[in-house]
């Protein structure tokens, strides 16, 4: 039997960011829930920006941020994996 999949630890955060939209030069600010090493839970609030692959930035420099692809969507809550 394999072994069961263990979650990485997630730790609150609640802190403002910006999202960039792959290839775009908006930043757009979000709430960033809670984060552990493989990705987040940010909220936005227009719900239609995000969809594929996006940059999460602790400033408004997206080039210092981390490219994420969304992998769930909730109104306007996402969840974000980091891309390696």
């Amino acid at each position: 039997m394999p072994a069961a999949k263990k979650r990485d630890v997630r730790r609150s955060v609640q802190q403002t960011a910006w999202i960039t939209l792959e290839g775009g030069f908006a930043a757009r600010q979000c709430l960033v829930h809670d984060m552990s090493s493989t990705g987040a839970k940010i909220t936005v609030s227009d719900s239609t920006v995000l969809s594929g692959r996006v940059r999460l930035a602790f400033s408004r420099d997206a080039k210092k941020g981390r490219p994420c692809n969304v992998v769930w969507r909730r109104g306007r809550s996402f969840g974000v994996q980091f891309v390696r």
